[in-house]
């Protein structure tokens, strides 16, 4: 306990908590189509699943998926839970050329301190229906971390599958195991193993570690079945020395490719075995939102020579190369994609002679038409943009960061390609060549890779609405249906809220848009439908978290940019709270208009003025040093819950004093939903730790609990997620992840039952006196975790930086300009504007 002056404590005795463990059926609110990057697609080359090829994905903080005959995809992951999160970060792939049940991933999120655990091999025998950890690797592996969609790091030796080769980051090189993947030597003869360092100096911690080894690839012809492949090809992230090395004894000795380029990173490394030629794409940068210059070679393996095959040159080549493909079926047909072509689309390249000669995937007829060779549909996604060939230049709807691109072993039409927010391919590819022209659809179904910030239930209108990075958001009004389009005016929406007398009226604040949308918080007056910005806000401010009052005339709003918590009523100009703690965490009484709460450390506080000054309650938040959320009663003015990392605590009297609910030691989010019977109280779901960490729901005010997650779904980190509750449907609750998008569960039988004896307290505090406003603190960015590992932080997805300052020289045509950690110039050549295209990338474009 801590203790606070001035106030009379009341202890509860020590209490037993029964939790219920209930079967719930858990699907996901379908979004489709992706919504992340997708760094890497891999086929089997040996095995023809149904009507197509057995292929697997990997993404950056969503796991992996695998391939159906219907072109969906299967999560294969869910089973992360809050215990092993950074196993959503998958840094390579492998499937098993011999044994094609046989599945590796190499898991961990960050190489920095972001993620507290080393890395891992997952090994599955059954095509991904289950994993065993394989081992834990001596070194950080870094899923979400820069050079993530170049590789595969990781490779199964297709002579003697029980030999893999994996390719570290940070500088640890090569390691070996022959022993399928359950325990790892390192080969110490790699003469180099990626040195290279995006930014040394950035204090983030993000670009300053070593890329390391960008591939590894066997030559399956220089060998034979039963005895381990001679020739391996390893590529490493190196400038201005050999970056592309081979062993022709297995792995013993290694030497630099002769006549090979120094001046780019080399991507990507595929073998046309019956060509016998290495084919490399390259790039100035190190991928996924760098790179301005690039080249695509092959090596004959025979007589050991370099021939520079790149697609274009001179002003027509301002990005790097990414995504490499050959077709097994028609030796001599490769393709080759843009890494970063910002503007005015992403590019893909097809040859049917081995590079000598080239086609795009579109070209300029003169400048600003363009001529586009493919039709084009996102039915499964239709949120991606207009359902036709888009002509506007700068519209990306080819895609851009693209750096996987396979084609189907066993099917020369089949195409597939990742992109920084989907999957397109198509399954007439054979036309590019007689016709030039193909068909082109969002083929990532089933793939939800979102990175969730917010969701909302309302009363009325969709039963759900979601704040989501890098799409905007949705309105869902059919869960098991794609959303028609996204929110506008933002890139990302981080924080929602409906008025509780007028539920129709809700706020959202976003991060990111267009330069005429400079305002970050917009108004909607018909459940999400259209919205309106709201000019009372400044430019540049944005994120953060915001409430609506009752009525829908007053918002408080908490930016991310530090201006702490400021108001507005009738969309007139923002103006400072004094009466907060910059830090204070708010929410609105659903009922009463005049009153809206908030929380800083263990203080808690009530505004009865519409928002206008708020003063400490006679409550305190027992065992609290950071209050994460407040949910308050929609039916009941004065009824509120506040999850903190001490535990739940719950108020009936608008904060005079508060209960500390027994055996909850933590609790990140909380929500109300529908009751288990007619004018009941609503059922509270929490994410929490209760004799345990994980998903529970109460139907009697916390006096008891039930387990709602299970082994098969555990939805990663648990500080990084959101919850709500349905208020229409009895049981039904939403969980938004960090890299999986989002999930509803809906009872589907009673369950067992589960006692947890706890020596949590239930705990009143009253303080004698109402005190005055407090210092400002420091909250932390989430609460700390309980459990054996260490916490979790809501660590950056894939579009959470801001642009830093640059020297006042000029970019020069089509360069970077801007965006993640940019330190070069931001003024662009006469004649060229700076175009933002994402938090990472800008870039100079004509004007």
């Amino acid at each position: 306990m801590f203790s606070f002056p001035f106030s009379l404590a009341i202890f509860a005795l020590a209490a037993t908590q029964s939790t219920r463990a209930d079967s719930y059926n858990w699907k996901n609110v379908k979004i489709g189509g992706g919504g992340g990057f997708v760094p890497g697609i891999v086929f089997n080359p040996s095995e023809k699943a149904s009507l197509q090829g057995l292929a697997y994905v990997r993404t950056d903080i969503g796991g992996a998926y695998r391939l159906n005959a219907d072109d969906s995809w299967t999560p294969l992951t869910d089973f992360v839970s809050t215990d092993n999160w950074n196993m959503w970060g998958v840094d390579a792939l492998a499937t098993d050329p011999v044994d094609t049940g046989r599945l590796y991933l190499a898991t961990g999120m960050y190489t920095n301190s972001w993620d507290p655990s080393n890395g891992h091999i997952l090994r599955s025998t059954d095509k991904g229906d289950t994993f065993e950890v394989a081992a834990t690797l001596p070194f950080k592996v870094g899923g979400n971390m820069p050079g993530r969609g170049t590789g595969e790091r990781l490779a199964i030796d297709p002579n003697s599958n029980n030999i893999l080769f994996f390719g570290a980051r940070s500088g640890n090189g090569l390691y070996k195991s022959s022993d399928y993947g359950s325990t790892w030597t390192k080969v110490s003869s790699l003469p180099n193993p990626g040195t290279y360092i995006f930014d040394p100096n950035d204090t983030n911690e993000y670009n300053n570690d070593a890329v390391g080894v960008t591939f590894v690839t066997f030559d399956a012809s220089s060998g034979s079945s039963g005895s381990a492949t001679p020739r391996i090809f390893v590529g490493v992230m190196s400038n201005g020395t050999d970056n592309v090395f081979v062993s022709e004894d297995s792995g013993s000795t290694w030497s630099g490719l002769p006549g090979q380029q120094h001046t780019y990173f080399p991507h990507k490394g595929v073998i046309s075995p019956s060509e016998g030629l290495l084919y490399l794409s390259y790039s100035d940068g190190v991928g996924p939102y760098d790179g301005v210059l690039g080249a695509v070679y092959k090596y004959d393996i025979a007589s050991k020579n370099f021939t520079n095959i790149t697609p274009v040159s001179g002003s027509n080549l301002y990005f790097g190369f990414g995504g490499l493909a050959v077709d097994i079926q028609t030796p001599g047909t490769i393709m080759v994609a843009a890494l970063n072509s910002w503007w005015p689309d992403g590019q893909i390249y097809r040859s049917t002679d081995s590079g000598a000669t080239w086609s795009p995937l579109w070209s300029w007829v003169s400048y600003p038409t363009l001529a586009k060779y493919y039709s084009y549909s996102d039915s499964l996604a239709p949120w991606l943009g207009p359902n036709y060939v888009d002509l506007t230049l700068g519209n990306k709807q080819i895609g851009w960061m693209m750096e996987s691109l396979v084609i189907d072993p066993f099917d020369s039409n089949h195409l597939l390609y990742g992109t920084g927010a989907t999957i397109y391919g198509s399954h007439d590819l054979k036309n590019w060549d007689s016709k030039h022209n193909i068909s082109i659809a969002s083929l990532a179904d089933g793939i939800e890779e979102t990175a969730v910030q917010a969701l909302i239930s309302p009363p009325t209108g969709p039963n759900l609405l979601s704040g989501v990075y890098d799409i905007g958001g949705f309105a869902h009004t059919d869960l098991n249906g794609v959303p028609a389009a996204s929110f506008p005016n933002y890139v990302s929406t981080v924080d929602l809220d409906f008025a509780g007398n007028k539920p129709t009226n809700i706020v959202r604040v976003g991060n990111g848009g267009d330069t005429d949308s400079a305002q970050q918080i917009s108004i909607s007056t018909d459940s999400g439908a259209t919205w309106n910005l709201d000019y009372g806000a400044s430019s540049g401010v944005y994120g953060g978290k915001v409430a609506f009052s009752a009525d829908a005339d007053t918002v408080l709003w908490r930016p991310s940019t530090g201006q702490g918590v400021l108001r507005s009523q009738y969309t007139n100009s923002f103006t400072s709270i004094s009466s907060l703690p910059t830090d204070a965490i708010f929410a609105s009484d659903k009922k009463d208009n005049t009153i809206f709460y908030a929380a800083s450390g263990s203080s808690f506080y009530i505004s009865t003025d519409t928002g206008s000054t708020f003063a400490k309650t006679a409550g305190t938040l027992a065992n609290t040093t950071t209050p994460v959320r407040i949910v308050v009663n929609p039916n009941t003015s004065g009824d509120v819950w506040v999850s903190t990392n001490g535990g739940l605590l719950h108020s009936t009297d608008s904060g005079a004093t508060f209960t500390k609910l027994a055996g909850v030691t933590q609790a990140w989010s909380i929500s109300l939903g529908a009751p288990a019977s007619t004018n009941g109280y609503p059922a509270v779901f929490a994410a929490a730790n209760i004799g345990g960490v994980g998903y529970f729901r109460s139907d009697d005010q916390g006096t008891t609990w039930t387990k709602l997650d299970d082994a098969a779904h555990g939805f990663g980190a648990i500080s990084a997620n959101v919850i709500s509750g349905d208020p229409r449907v009895y049981g039904r609750v939403y969980i938004g992840t960090n890299g999986r998008g989002i999930f509803y569960g809906d009872r589907s039988s009673g369950g067992g039952t589960l006692t947890v004896t706890t020596a949590a307290s239930s705990t009143t505090t009253r303080a004698s006196s109402t005190l005055g406003t407090t210092s400002t603190t420091t909250r932390a960015s989430s609460a700390s975790s309980t459990t054996s590992r260490a916490s979790s932080t809501t660590i950056p997805s894939t579009s959470s930086s801001t642009t830093s300052s640059a020297p006042a020289s000029t970019q020069s045509a089509y360069g970077q300009c801007g965006g993640a950690s940019w330190s070069g110039p931001t003024a662009c050549a006469s004649g060229y504007t700076c175009h933002l295209y994402s938090d990472y990338y800008a870039q100079c474009v004509p004007s």
